[in-house]
């Protein structure tokens, strides 16, 4: 359903009077994935390593300076997603829906949850109405696990687990067939997290969703996800099935993230060894791997056409050590 190839964001840094060398924050580099048809794939790393610039690239948020993104609907029609036009756009958003990680900031304060929940399907191309849209509405609140006389009430008058609900009732309206979940989770107490997680589960049935579900808790995506990729300084360290990552996880920053998870027994000696060179914050101006500058010209050429003679980092480069289980040379010891 979604095809992301080969992906390269970077951002400009404003130098300064008197600092008038160009500055880069090298975000995404190189990142290629693809998540199936009513699969959820887990895209898991530490704060900072790209995973919502990934996120937002795909629905347009940022413009991607090198690589494809292309989405096909279960009906079979594809986007190439950064040459739409207008109509097209708007078609794709309502095929492409966003959760964001703080439900309390991305929920208008001074809004019913019946206008925050057709805000934005008020002006797509699959508005119904406001009767069909007011009966909708209802259906969706009782889907998330909340009462249709809710509608009237405001942000503030709910508990943060009941505001992230209201968040995916929102992105459940237009009926999406894609749902980027970017950090919902991270947010919510232990016990909260566990509904909403199941709550998810549900929903992707009901609705026939696939999932790209974003977290920094390897232990919670794995939880959630079908496949999972581990991304580290913009690049894809680890992609496996959920279950063969968790029984044999063997890139080193996998290893670190396992290392990371709260654990009542004590760990491993040689898996702390192993995974010590990831503990300290790196240098985000700095390339992870040789790139090619040059691709970041400006060029006539689309970005998916653009290509680096340097250290790029996309599927094809990932040593595929068991089917479907590819693990990144960079940053790993001798395979």
């Amino acid at each position: 359903m979604l095809m992301v190839r080969n992906l390269y964001k970077r951002f400009n840094l404003e130098a300064g009077f008197f600092a008038r060398e160009e500055r880069y924050v090298y975000a995404v580099n190189g990142v290629s994935f693809t998540v199936g048809d009513q699969e959820i794939y887990g895209l898991v790393g530490e704060s900072g390593c790209g995973k919502t610039t990934t996120a937002r690239t795909i629905v347009q948020m940022y413009t991607p300076d090198v690589g494809s993104i292309h989405f096909t609907e279960q009906s079979g029609k594809t986007y190439n997603v950064h040459s739409l036009g207008r109509s097209e756009l708007a078609e794709l958003r309502g095929k492409i829906k966003y959760v964001f990680q703080d439900p309390a900031r991305s929920l208008n304060p001074r809004m019913t949850i019946l206008e925050i929940l057709t805000a934005g399907y008020r002006y797509s191309p699959y508005w119904p109405g406001p009767k069909q849209a007011l009966e909708e509405a209802k259906a969706v609140m009782v889907d998330v696990g909340l009462q249709a006389s809710d509608l009237d009430r405001r942000p503030a008058d709910f508990s943060g687990g009941q505001r992230q609900r209201i968040s995916i009732a929102r992105a459940l309206m237009v009926k999406p067939e894609l749902l980027i979940c970017d950090e919902v989770v991270s947010a919510l107490d232990v016990s909260i997290q566990g509904q909403i997680l199941n709550l998810l589960l549900r929903l992707k049935d009901e609705y026939k969703l696939s999932m790209l579900f974003i977290a920094h808790d390897l232990a919670v995506v794995s939880y959630i996800s079908d496949r999972i990729g581990v991304m580290y300084r913009g690049l894809m360290m680890e992609e496996a099935q959920a279950r063969e990552l968790t029984a044999r996880p063997l890139h080193p920053y996998t290893r670190h993230l396992y290392a990371a998870i709260p654990q009542i027994t004590v760990q491993d000696e040689a898996v702390r060894t192993a995974t010590r060179r990831f503990r300290e914050v790196p240098d985000p101006t700095r390339p992870p791997v040789n790139i090619d500058e040059s691709i970041f010209e400006r060029s006539p050429r689309p970005a998916e056409e653009r290509t680096s003679a340097g250290g790029t980092v996309a599927a094809s480069d990932m040593l595929e050590v068991a089917p479907g289980h590819l693990v990144s040379p960079h940053f790993a010891d001798p395979v």
